[in-house]
């Protein structure tokens, strides 16, 4: 409960802080609507906000907006002081009498009516309400009926206060008016209070809490079904409850200085004191509410705080001052005052006093006093219509929570409805997916037996090419040996020796896991070996491979195959003369998106005044395959032979 309060503390604190340009929060000039009605588009002000109305209502020149300002004027100063409400109510009339405006007539004389109830004059307060309902919209009705069932409460008519509140709320409901339907509900919490059916007073009474705060603004109505739940909850002897709403209430009735409010609720907080036996406080209390009552000038409110004293007094066996205060009370209260609820509770508190005070005869006729006005109020008709109407509610929510219940299966039933085809499309959906991976499987088990058919095709492809190349090979060694000119048969040795070169790379292809690329290394390792076998060169020279595994597409691999061979051929035949021994060195790599070809040998080199030796055909064989490479070579005849040849590097797939 602290915790509430403190939170509701801190919400008053902050608005009233920040309350400081309620003016222009509330009236604006230079906006189209200059008046931001008050707890209807706003409650965001502080306590001075009648003084701002009062300040510029005459400044309006549009009759309607006005006119609007002025009776809210009224009707909110009779939370104040009644005699204050009542002269701008007047004002009001007398100025839409001349402007001949019957719709604000009639609404300045719902706010007359309940002006009037609240000094007494029911009589008056009725006649006028009457009147206004030909005037007034039907948007107007609810408030106005809710009026007429104050009166019918003060006579303690409670049956007929409850058939106004009914008319009300179905007026609310109509029109979707939530301020309506909430003031409905919170007038039978109060009508069911004063009946003692206290478990049906908390439950409309928390119903048209939560409808105001649905709403959003916190005011008058608000504020006081706060005070109606607590009286709720004090009869249920819930005191902490109680508690909570009434101190929740006294925040927003000082905020706005709702009177009337305060009062009522000081005068209930006296007695929930007494009940916890805290005196002190309850006198406290008692006495703020005589404050509030006779600043109000509401001899109601004032017959109500003196009853709550006497109440106290006799609690605390102060029998004489008790007397005095409960006469007080029904002197206030004079014949026509109305409210015989309060009027009862008086009299029936003033018999108690005087009987323990032992002035028996007139505790006799206190108690008479008390029987007459208590049969007045709790007739068997008021009871049997309240007990009707909790019938007609109870019967109304059932039928309400039916139709809930029945939309909500409705609901259900499309929802099941909308799982079941979407359920069923999910089924479909996962067939047709099954079979479309089903015919992909076999679309892929057909591809890979195709791949591997292809693969099968592309080995004997190369195996067959290596196979003719090594009959090429063979023949041009057959057609040697019927060669006698020296010549010829170098070049023939050569020409088998380049066939050999390419019979190789299909040897690779066919043997290796990639059919589309060659590894590089081993290629060149197994060139050098037979080129060195070829020319008999095992034992007189050495050929060194440095490089690392790089594989390389057909079409570039064949053309360094045949660079290569050419090379080493022409470092055997002329680098080491005499069998002399000697060294080659062979490297191939990759250097940023080009390869190298480096070939060197330790031999005699090429001077340069020695003759070109053989027919050339080798030398220009490797010119012209470099620049099939679109490549470049760099030739260092110095020490050895050292021939470099860059060239675009197309990577294997």
């Amino acid at each position: 409960m602290r915790s509430f309060i403190v939170k509701a503390t801190s919400i008053f604190v902050f608005s009233f802080l920040n309350c400081s340009p309620v003016f222009s929060q509330i009236i604006d000039f230079a906006s189209e609507n200059p008046y931001k009605k008050i707890f209807v588009e706003t409650d965001n002000f502080g306590p001075s906000y009648l003084d701002i109305l009062e300040d510029t209502y005459l400044k309006i020149e549009a009759d309607s907006v006005r006119f609007s300002i002025l009776n809210d004027l009224a009707y909110y100063w009779h939370t104040r002081n009644l005699v204050k409400a009542m002269d701008f109510t007047q004002k009001g009339l007398r100025q839409t009498s001349s402007k001949k405006n019957v719709l604000w007539e009639g609404r300045f004389q719902i706010t007359q009516g309940a002006i009037l109830l609240r000094m007494e004059k029911l009589d008056s307060a009725e006649i006028v309400l009457e009147a206004a309902k030909s005037k007034v919209l039907e948007a107007d009705l609810a408030f106005l009926n809710t009026q007429l069932g104050y009166v019918s409460e003060r006579r303690g008519h409670l049956g007929k206060a409850a058939d106004f509140a009914i008319e009300s709320l179905h007026f609310g409901k109509k029109l979707q008016d939530q301020k309506a339907i909430a003031l409905a509900y919170s007038d039978l919490s109060n009508l069911f209070w004063k009946q003692s059916k206290l478990d049906a007073g908390v439950e409309y009474g928390l119903r048209s809490l939560k409808t105001f705060e649905e709403r959003g603004i916190t005011d008058l109505d608000y504020d006081f079904t706060l005070y109606v739940v607590g009286n709720n909850y004090l009869a249920l002897k819930d005191y902490e409850n109680a508690l909570k709403y009434y101190e929740h209430s006294i925040i927003i009735g000082e905020r706005y200085g709702f009177y009337n409010n305060l009062s009522d609720v000081y005068i209930s907080l006296s007695e929930l004191y007494g009940y916890l036996q805290d005196l002190d406080k309850a006198q406290e209390a008692a006495k703020k509410g005589l404050k509030y009552a006779e600043l109000l000038e509401n001899n109601f409110m004032v017959m109500r705080s003196w009853l709550s004293i006497g109440k106290l007094q006799h609690s605390r066996g102060d029998f004489a001052n008790a007397v005095e205060s409960l006469q007080k009370c029904i002197l206030v209260a004079t014949d026509d005052f109305g409210d015989t609820y309060y009027l009862s509770q008086a009299y029936e508190t003033l018999g108690k006093a005087y009987a323990a005070n032992h002035e028996y005869q007139k505790a006799y006729q206190a108690f008479a006093e008390y029987d007459t006005l208590k049969n007045r109020i709790f007739t068997a008709e008021a009871d049997h219509r309240t007990s009707l109407l909790r019938t007609e509610f109870d019967v109304a929510n059932k039928e309400g929570t039916i139709l809930e219940q029945e939309t909500r299966i409705k609901k259900q039933s499309a929802r099941q409805t909308l799982i079941s085809i979407i359920t069923g499309m999910l089924l479909l959906l996962l067939f047709l997916s099954y079979k479309a991976i089903r015919n992909k499987l076999k679309i892929n088990k057909l591809l890979r037996k195709q791949n591997e058919e292809k693969e099968f095709l592309l080995k004997e492809i190369h195996h067959r090419v290596k196979n003719n190349l090594e009959i090429v090979s063979s023949l041009l060694a057959l057609q040697s040996a019927q060669i006698k000119d020296a010549n010829v048969l170098v070049a023939m040795e050569e020409s088998q020796h380049r066939v050999q070169s390419m019979g190789m790379i299909h040897q690779k292809l066919y043997t290796g896991k990639n059919l589309a690329a060659i590894e590089m290394k081993d290629y060149l390792i197994d060139l050098a070996e037979y080129v060195t076998d070829a020319f008999g060169m095992n034992q007189q020279a050495v050929i060194d491979i440095e490089m690392t595994e790089l594989e390389l597409d057909v079409d570039t691999a064949i053309p360094i195959g045949l660079i290569v061979n050419e090379l080493l051929t022409n470092s055997f035949k002329y680098a080491f003369p005499g069998k002399r021994g000697g060294k080659v060195k062979v490297s191939l790599r990759q250097i940023d998106d080009h390869l190298q070809l480096d070939v060197n040998d330790n031999g005699i080199g090429q001077p340069a005044e020695r003759q070109v030796q053989g027919t050339g055909f080798g030398t220009q064989l490797i010119e012209l395959l470099t620049k099939q490479l679109d490549g470049k070579m760099v030739l260092n005849t110095n020490q050895g032979t050292s021939v470099s040849i860059q060239f675009q590097y197309h990577k294997a797939a």
